[in-house]
């Protein structure tokens, strides 16, 4: 089992490197110095050179890459253009908000479309059934965007039992997660109903049928495990999008998370808070992914030996 989460750990430090550079080349190509941006319309040519120089922004692009890497591989994530503050204590300050709310949106995500996915299943052509794919249907179908102004509008202005926007205690990330996730919750419950619904036809099923095992003991015992690995790959391929789908949502909520950090340092062309937190994104993205494979090799132990 190490052998095979070791492997796979090795497997991705190319990968992390070529995302690294892609990126970095991304935001160089952007329009615009960033030397003239900290020294102000005001400034002179030779301050301006003199800024440029301080960044290393004269050198070659490799040479700048290669200092990158360097500055990450030693935790310096730069400084904000803006406020002159460390990268790296901006993200400290919003990640902790965006790591709940995304933690909150995919964990109701996952029990009530796993849930609803069972229902939908058992009773399957019934009207258990056709409530829940309508329910599915609809949370793929509306953008969370929406949603979040619905609720907002529903809850905040004409009820009056939520906050608009904010952090400020455990009512605030209610709408936002439910924003979040009512797309992923709708695509669990439409993966684990179809992956059921294909497990219990399967032999082994009607073998266990056969020698007298009841329905629980049929589905929580047998037939959900061999059902769990592709709501396991929607489940980790949407978690790796949360962090970037965060930012319309964050935006629509006043959230302050990574999103509106992002969404902020772009409108000021903040070039190394953007560079930062796309490095980020990224980076999580491809940590859930493996994280995906390893809950993989559990559910199917012939995986890690292929």
């Amino acid at each position: 089992m190490w052998q095979y989460i070791i492997k796979r750990v090795l497997g991705l430090i190319p990968l992390v490197l070529v995302v690294s550079f892609v990126i970095f080349m991304f935001i160089h190509l952007i329009p615009g110095d960033p030397a003239r941006l900290i020294a102000g319309k005001e400034a002179t040519y030779e301050e301006v050179q003199q800024i440029r120089e301080s960044l290393g922004l004269e050198k070659p692009l490799f040479v700048q890459y290669f200092d990158y890497l360097k500055s990450l591989l030693s935790g310096d994530l730069g400084y904000s253009i803006q406020s002159g503050a460390p990268v790296s204590e901006l993200i400290g300050e919003r990640i902790m908000p965006t790591l709940g709310l995304t933690f909150l949106s995919i964990g109701w995500a996952l029990v009530v479309g796993i849930l609803l996915g069972i229902i939908s299943a058992v009773f399957r052509n019934k009207w258990p059934d056709y409530l829940g794919m309508l329910t599915a249907v609809s949370g793929i179908s509306l953008p969370n965007f929406w949603v979040g102004l619905v609720l907002i509008q529903l809850f905040s202005v004409q009820l009056g039992l939520l906050p608009t926007g904010g952090a400020d205690g455990w009512q605030s990330y209610l709408m936002p997660s439910f924003a979040l996730g009512a797309g992923i919750m709708a695509m669990i419950a439409r993966f684990t109903r179809s992956s059921l619904v294909n497990t219990l036809k399967q032999d082994y099923i009607r073998t266990g049928r056969a020698k007298g095992l009841g329905g629980n003991a049929i589905i929580f015992g047998h037939a959900l495990k061999n059902s769990l690995i592709p709501v396991v790959t929607i489940a980790g391929l949407q978690f790796g999008f949360l962090l970037g789908g965060s930012v319309v949502v964050e935006t629509v909520f006043s959230f302050p998370g990574l999103g509106r950090l992002l969404i902020d340092s772009i409108q000021i062309r903040d070039y190394p808070v953007v560079q930062a937190e796309i490095l980020l994104f990224s980076l999580q993205f491809i940590l859930v992914n493996l994280l995906v494979d390893i809950i993989y090799s559990f559910l199917n132990p012939k995986i890690r030996y292929e």
